[in-house]
């Protein structure tokens, strides 16, 4: 059984990665053939990288709270599940 409910298939899995394969090189392409001098080029290509990991951490704390908040949803269903049931079976030998 998997751990994700919802898994993305292998194509948009794919295409995601060719995506940021594409962007990356195309960002590295255009600061090579940019007309500035190398400090604003290692300027841009820092706060480039910076914004790529950026999104990357974003987007596993996102997930990581997701998969927190359905782990607690469950534990919290499961509780009112069974005091539900004893509640049954206590008014039923009544």
């Amino acid at each position: 059984m998997n751990i994700y409910e919802n898994q993305n298939t292998k194509s948009f899995y794919t295409m995601a990665w060719m995506g940021f394969g594409l962007a990356f090189v195309g960002m590295i392409a255009g600061l090579v053939y940019l007309q500035a001098d190398l400090a604003m080029k290692g300027f841009l290509a820092m706060s480039y990288l910076f914004t790529v990991t950026s999104c990357f951490t974003v987007a596993k704390v996102v997930r990581d709270r997701h998969e927190s908040e359905k782990i607690i949803h469950k534990v919290e269903s499961a509780k009112t599940e069974k005091f539900l049931n004893e509640r049954d079976v206590i008014g039923s030998a009544i």
